[in-house]
């Protein structure tokens, strides 16, 4: 966003690109069906504006995805109908497609695998999908290409202060034990569930803004929810929504709505939640899944901005805020992936004037990102790419052993790795196993078996020795081992 506006901006991160919660989410541009349930229409009304602006300019990532909302009750089929006849009409001519009721046959020719005792029909709708880590890689380039300079893995320790306003900061170079004093007009947290922290830099005694929340996925084989259609159940046992998604060829089903006390980098899923998920899916599922079916579990915490003394955070607004300190360090927080951009443009419009800068209006609505392709399909495997996608497939044809995959479970080969290390800026086996690639919450299991062949290309790239092939194998491995229930 301050980029494209013509800004001169750097941006820090403290570990990779979308390493938290960025890369965790339900993999949906959507309304929000639930936020109209509550009534906050204007939430809905903007989330499916920046719906329609994200498909626009990022058609190689976001596509279509019909849903449909299976109904027990004699009440759900009239009642969710016309709900979804009303997202509908918000949605006006962003629409993804028309609302309409199925009945049971209708509903059974969509989902083959769903519950049929009691079952009378559906509903069904269409929203957006798309591949979140994605997406943040994209964005990044986006960002490069439009004059940014970004940096992973260079972490913000304190903030610099001239006459008590924030003029600074001082950070380390994880990679390189090496720190920076670097000084700006205008300083933005923009650090998710990590807000808290980069606040108490810069006043200890300010009150908590966000009451973090987690949410975690299982993702299960394409056989528990074969062909292209989505479930969306709209009331669990703890008021939430939940989702059983096709993606990559697999089954995600989500979410869960945990209080968090203290936010980590690398949040661990609970055996509760775990259960919960498998337990809710086993309803509306014919083949009921076991833990043993679980390919993967990852876990995201969720920025909600506090309100009170509230114990249940699925009630927590997903409104975006932001918050100028009186040091005028500007802070972004809350809101949902779907209106990332609006969330920008709001954010630098604050920080402009914080900065006293000159006023450039935004360009974004209008800004193709990173691999924008009109007919991305086209490129098969390498879809998600986009643009991208011929200099890969380049790669692959200049040697033999550089389009041959590492698993037959994943259509991933030594080409992808050694892209994602020149132009992604991939610089551990996490960033490409888990973030350039989804291998890690595709199936951790599988990816446990092709770690040593990966880290030996990324190696080889880098210009790494044995010591750290070694070395990034067993962080790895570690790290995995949360990633199965």
């Amino acid at each position: 966003e301050a980029a494209s506006r013509g800004y001169q901006v750097l941006l820090l991160e403290q570990h990779d690109f979308g390493k938290g919660t960025s890369s965790r989410s339900t993999k949906l541009v959507h309304g929000g069906v639930r936020y109209l349930q509550q009534g906050n229409v204007s939430l809905v009304l903007e989330a499916l504006k920046e719906r329609g602006i994200l498909h626009k300019n990022a058609p190689h990532l976001v596509h279509n995805l019909p849903f449909i909302v299976p109904n027990y009750d004699w009440w759900e089929g009239p009642f969710y109908g016309i709900g979804l006849k009303l997202y509908d009409m918000l949605a006006g001519k962003e629409g993804f497609g028309d609302s309409r009721v199925l009945s049971k046959d209708e509903t059974v020719k969509h989902i083959p695998t769903i519950e049929t005792a009691g079952l009378r029909g559906g509903v069904i709708y269409y929203d957006g999908q798309f591949d979140d880590a994605r997406l943040v890689i994209n964005m990044v380039q986006t960002a490069a290409e439009q004059g940014a300079t970004l940096i992973n893995y260079m972490k913000v320790i304190t903030l610099l202060k001239k006459e008590d306003c924030v003029n600074g900061l001082i950070a380390c170079d994880i990679e390189g034990d090496k720190e920076y004093k670097l000084f700006a007009r205008a300083v933005i947290n923009a650090t998710g569930v990590f807000t808290d922290q980069i606040l108490k830099m810069d006043n200890t005694i300010d009150d908590k803004l966000i009451s973090p929340s987690q949410g975690i996925h299982i993702v299960l084989d394409k056989s528990f929810l074969p062909g292209d259609t989505a479930i969306m159940i709209p009331q669990t046992d703890d008021g939430r929504v939940l989702f059983a998604i096709p993606w990559h060829n697999r089954v995600i089903v989500g979410t869960t709505d945990t209080a968090v006390e203290n936010p980590a980098l690398e949040p661990v899923p609970l055996k509760s939640e775990i259960g919960f998920l498998i337990s809710h899916a086993a309803r509306y599922l014919v083949k009921d899944p076991s833990a043993d079916d679980v390919l993967s579990v990852f876990a995201g915490l969720r920025p909600l901005v506090a309100s009170g003394n509230v114990t249940n955070t699925a009630t927590l607004s997903r409104d975006h805020t932001i918050h100028i300190s009186r040091s005028g360090l500007v802070t972004i927080t809350g809101g949902k992936w779907t209106t990332y951009r609006k969330m920008a443009e709001d954010t630098i419009d604050h920080a402009v004037v914080i900065a006293q800068l000159d006023h450039i209006p935004s360009v974004t609505g209008e800004l193709r990102i990173h691999g924008y392709h009109k007919n991305a399909e086209t490129f098969g495997d390498l879809a998600e790419y986009g643009s991208d996608a011929p200099e890969i497939s380049a790669l692959m044809k200049k040697d033999p052993d550089a389009g041959k995959p590492f698993h037959p479970g994943f259509n991933i080969t030594p080409a992808h790795v050694r892209w994602a290390v020149n132009k992604e800026m991939a610089r551990t086996l996490e960033d490409f196993l888990a973030r350039r690639s989804r291998c890690l919450i595709l199936d951790t299991r599988a990816t446990m078996t092709i770690v040593n062949e990966v880290a030996e290309i990324m190696a080889d790239s880098l210009g790494k020795n044995t010591a750290w092939i070694r070395s990034q194998v067993a962080e790895f491995t570690s790290l995995a081992k949360n990633y199965l229930p």
